[in-house]
């Protein structure tokens, strides 16, 4: 099997998880492996995803509405309202105006 063989079976997440071990603070590659592991069901690991790009990246705002999701989605409501809240924040501070009106109708639906 030739290396490009087996970089072809590779998994996207596999090659996302690589990215994110060669350089953790880059924002684009935890979220879009956040993203996968929230797409193919593993929310412990999308959840640890998330948290860590939020806490390396606070100015990273597409990361708030789906962290905000996925813990709609696992009914901790507590927790998805404070992260929204932060989100809303953060979109205000980069004048992301879109991002911002997602998170508050996503927050107003919480209750």
């Amino acid at each position: 099997m030739t290396d490009q063989t087996s970089a072809q079976k590779k998994s996207r997440r596999q090659m996302l998880e690589e990215f994110v071990a060669q350089k953790p603070d880059d924002a684009f590659s935890r979220y879009g492996l956040a993203l996968e592991c929230m797409n193919g069901g593993d929310s412990a690991a999308a959840d640890q995803h998330f948290s860590a790009l939020l806490e390396r990246n606070p100015e990273y705002v597409p990361a708030y509405l789906m962290y905000g999701q996925l813990l709609t989605r696992e009914s901790r409501t507590d927790e998805a309202r404070r992260v929204l809240e932060n989100g809303i924040d953060a979109a205000t501070k980069a004048g992301n105006q879109h991002a911002r009106s997602e998170m508050e109708a996503l927050l107003n639906d919480l209750g």
